[in-house]
């Protein structure tokens, strides 16, 4: 059985999919863009995109039920991988050791052309 979790503190789905699925005790995130849920802008500094990411992925999780400290694998796309340090950086904030496993590649373009998406898989 699988449950779908809406989250109002992060972005809508913009296409056919789910901000994220409960099942079987794990959940799954859909990758999540650097859109501030504040302004409803996607600012346009890398370090403001990440931030936004990784809060939009927190706030799914929290919805949930979960935290970030059950997260056990995420998944980052960079536009350009000259921001891997900056990225590194910020995303690491976000959790304790042990960290999550991790992928991360560049690729040729994300939607709505943002720098960064995140995506996130937790067992609890």
């Amino acid at each position: 059985m699988k449950t779908q979790i809406i989250c109002g503190n992060a972005p809508s789905a913009i296409g056919p999919y789910s901000q994220a699925i409960k099942a079987n005790g794990m959940l799954f995130v859909s990758g999540q863009l650097g859109l501030d849920m504040k302004t409803g802008e996607i600012p346009p500094d890398i370090k403001d995109q990440i931030k936004c990411c990784m809060e939009n992925v927190r706030s799914i999780i929290e919805e949930a039920g979960g935290t970030m400290e059950q997260v056990v694998r995420c998944a980052i796309y960079l536009k350009d991988m000259n921001d891997f340090a900056v990225v590194n950086e910020i995303y690491g904030s976000f959790f304790k050791e042990p960290y999550p496993a991790r992928t991360t590649v560049e690729v040729a373009r994300l939607p709505k052309d943002v720098k960064v998406e995140v995506d996130a898989f937790l067992v609890f």
